[in-house]
Parts: structure tokens; C-alpha cells; sequence
């Protein structure tokens, strides 16, 4: 079995110190010719280990596609185990008082519905929530004064003995999240419309040299003084605006995070399928990959700070495109050797049977894979109706876990899908009449 060195030329893919280095992402590698000494014993025993362009880990891996095949194809994990429910292993975010992550509970959370500026309601609706068994509860703060009331929200829930963590719900809001920040738990950041505006449609031309090349540059940064540097040093428009684009994500979102250090905040990095960038769907599209690549950039960013009390979320308001991205993400994260836990959830899920079903299938997907830390269900009713659906999922992908519920491997043994060849056959005697 092929697992070595791939002979040149074949696109995107280059031999480096023994290894295969991707030029750019690739789907698969055939591998032709291998000398003796790297074949293995066993068609499946070993993957190949090549070196990786497009992650921050050294090393990525090559399998088999199947059993005795020769075509390579990138070892995509994304669960622990495609065969059982084996909950992924996840470091510990703290959100207040309660801890989050692979080693506690499932946590289960709701949103307010009321005016965030009338503190009365607001407080009314937290404490119900939490007399339902929510472990927390986001309240959206859209300006100054929805930030000002916050402090009122936290102060007045505090004298009545409710200490439920608070999370701050940001979108376009910079200066309100440094505000907030101060007094709620975690702060809930949109990398789609927190430093960059949300997609106005305008159609961004990058090439894929310059996208990549910008990647490189924004991987290199560690100040904003070497970002402005090089911003003035570009020498095209799309270079320009690209890194004009890096600049203000890093001088935006930075200060949030040097405060969300400052004061044992956590943060999550929410993705929305409907609210990504100019900049992101010029490139990738309304696509899962974009999303992710979204939410990468501000956690590349808090890595770089030695930020990393955060989490992360890939929601979409289709079921199919969230499980898609989360995946995805997931599947980053393994190549990158990160450990953070994940938020679940499907927007605008609905009311009634429907949403519940809607929501079913996304979260309780990704939670057979062994996947979520925190789940909410978003219904379009009281949110106190939303804990009972998500403590049922929330318990069901427990239990699995738990349990290691799955299916014995599936081994192809009749046909051999990977060498295609003409059925041969007798037709029946054409005979007149």
C-alpha cells in the first residue's frame, strides 16, 4: 500500500524533507510510486504524516480512502469516533461561577426577550429562567443605555441571591461590549459585524495569491504597529484593503479582549450563516468554510493576547449548514491541536413542533458526534419554554456519551469502489417477432 512520497509534478502538492507539503488546500493525492522503504505492512495500519502549509500544526495526515486503495485523501477528524458517541475532550472555560467544558455538565441557556433598558422585566424574566434550571442566561445590549441598565440588571439579581452568570449579547457594538464587560460573565462577539460591517453585498475582488498572502501577513502580526506598516507598504488595492480590514479587527477587538483578561471574562466567538463580512463572502461565499475562517481570525487574535477563556459557535438557521460548519470547525481545531469547547444551536429555529424538530436535528447531530458544551434551543415563545427541549437534548447526548452508543464499523467486502471497471455481460438474443 502507497503511503510515501508523491513524485512530482502533481498540483498543489510539493516533496519537502521527506514529506509532502500542500501548496494550498488540496482534496486528495495519489500517490503513483513509493520506494520500499516507506511502504507499510498493513493497507490501514499507518496514515502518512506530511507537513502542512495551511494549518498551524506541523504535521497532518494522509489515510487510505478505503481498504487497499492507492488514493490519499487528508485524515478529516472531526469527532472522536464516527462509530460512537465519545464526548470530545475540551479544556475548562469559566463563566463566572460555573465552569464549562468536556470534564461538567452539559450546560443549558436561554435569552430575554424583554427591553433590556426596562430593568424590572429584565430581572423578572432572569430569575425565571433560572428558577427553570438554566446555568445561563444572554441579554442583548445594543447601545449605551441597554450597557448603563446592565449594571442595574446585575446589582438588583445580586441582592434578590440570584448570582446566574450573565452573558452579553454585542453586534456592531465595540465601545458597549468594553462597558458591559465590566459587569456581566461573557460577552457574546459576532466576527461578521463586530469590527468588520456586515456583508452589504459589495463584491470585493481577491485573487487567491492575495488572500493567502494577506492570511500570512495577519499570522505574523502581533502589534498594530506592524499592521500599519505593512498597510502602508501595500501596493495594490485588494492587498491594501485587505489588510485595512486586519487593522481594524485587530484594533477593535483587541481592547475587549485585554479587558475581558482584565476582569476573568469569558467570551464566545459566534459565528452567524447569515451575517458574515464583505471580506469573508467575497472570498469564500455564505459557506460553512466561511464562517469558520470568520471566527478563526478573532481567535487567532485572542491566542495571540494569551486569551483563552472562550468558546466558540458556528450557528445557522438551516440545520444541514450548521452541522456543516461546526464540523468543519471541529475538524480545524483537531489540525491546529486547539481544545476549546463549542456552543450549539440553530437560529430562528421556530415555535412549536417545528422548531423543536428543527433544532433536534442540528443539535442532537452534533451531539451523537460527542460534540457541544453548551446548548440552547431558540424557540420563538417565553424563553423559559426553551430550557425543558434543551435539557431533553442536553440529557439525550449525555447518556450517549456516556453509554458510547454507536455501530459496529461498516467494512466494505463486496465491491471495490475505488477501481472502476466495465461490467461485462451477454445481452438477450434480439430475435424479429
Amino acid at each position: 500500500m502507497a503511503t510515501g512520497v508523491a513524485p512530482a509534478p502533481l498540483p498543489h502538492v510539493k516533496v519537502r524533507g521527506g514529506g509532502i507539503g500542500f501548496t494550498k488546500s488540496v482534496d486528495f493525492a495519489k500517490v503513483l510510486s513509493v520506494p520500499g522503504a516507506l511502504r507499510t505492512a498493513s493497507s490501514r495500519g499507518r496514515a502518512l504524516v506530511v507537513w502542512s502549509s495551511s494549518t498551524e500544526s506541523d504535521t497532518m495526515e494522509l489515510e487510505p480512502a478505503s481498504e487497499g486503495s492507492p488514493l490519499l485523501v487528508p485524515r478529516q477528524k472531526y469527532c472522536e469516533s464516527i462509530h460512537q458517541t465519545r464526548r470530545r475532550k475540551t479544556r475548562t472555560v469559566m463563566v463566572g461561577n460555573v465552569a464549562l467544558g468536556s470534564d461538567h455538565p452539559m450546560r443549558i441557556q436561554t435569552m430575554t426577550t424583554s427591553d433590556t433598558k426596562d430593568v424590572a422585566k429584565t430581572v423578572e424574566e432572569v430569575m425565571r429562567i433560572a428558577d427553570k434550571g438554566a446555568d445561563f442566561v444572554r441579554i442583548t445590549v445594543q447601545g449605551k443605555k441597554e450597557a448603563d441598565a446592565c449594571f442595574e440588571i446585575k446589582n438588583t439579581l445580586v441582592q434578590k441571591n440570584y448570582n446566574i452568570p450573565l452573558v452579553a449579547d454585542i453586534h456592531f457594538a465595540p465601545t458597549v461590549a468594553l462597558r458591559v464587560a465590566e459587569c456581566f460573565d461573557k460577552i457574546r462577539v459576532n466576527p461578521g459585524n463586530f469590527a468588520d460591517r456586515r456583508a452589504q453585498f459589495e463584491k470585493l475582488e481577491y485573487t487567491e495569491d492575495d488572500y493567502e498572502k494577506e492570511l500570512e501577513h495577519i499570522e505574523k502580526v502581533k502589534t498594530l504597529f506592524i499592521l500599519l506598516l505593512l498597510l502602508q507598504s501595500a501596493r495594490t488595492y485588494h492587498v491594501s484593503s485587505y489588510l485595512h480590514a486586519a487593522v481594524i479587527s485587530f484594533q477593535v477587538f483587541s481592547p475587549l479582549v485585554e479587558k475581558c483578561k482584565k476582569y476573568g471574562r469569558a467570551m464566545r466567538i459566534g459565528t452567524n450563516h447569515g451575517s458574515l463580512s464583505d471580506r469573508i463572502m467575497s472570498y469564500y461565499g455564505d459557506s460553512p468554510r466561511g464562517m469558520v475562517e470568520s471566527a478563526l481570525e478573532f481567535a487567532r487574535i485572542c491566542r495571540n493576547l494569551d486569551f483563552h477563556n472562550f468558546v466558540f459557535s458556528m450557528k445557522a438557521s438551516n440545520p444541514v449548514v450548521m452541522v456543516q460548519a461546526y464540523r468543519l470547525l471541529v475538524a480545524e481545531m483537531y489540525n491546529l491541536g486547539w481544545d476549546y469547547p463549542l456552543h450549539l444551536g440553530v437560529t430562528e429555529a421556530g415555535e412549536g413542533e417545528d422548531g423543536r424538530m428543527k433544532s433536534a436535528i442540528g443539535i442532537g447531530t452534533l451531539l451523537m458526534d460527542g460534540l457541544g458544551d453548551t446548548i440552547r434551543v431558540s424557540l420563538t415563545e417565553p424563553p423559559e419554554e426553551e430550557i425543558d427541549p434543551c435539557r431533553r437534548l442536553a440529557n439525550l447526548g449525555t447518556q450517549a456519551a456516556n453509554l458510547q452508543i454507536g455501530v459496529v464499523p461498516f467494512e466494505e467486502k463486496h465491491r471495490r469502489y475505488f477501481d472502476f471497471q466495465r461490467r461485462s455481460g451477454q445481452l438477450p438474443l434480439q430475435k424479429e417477432g
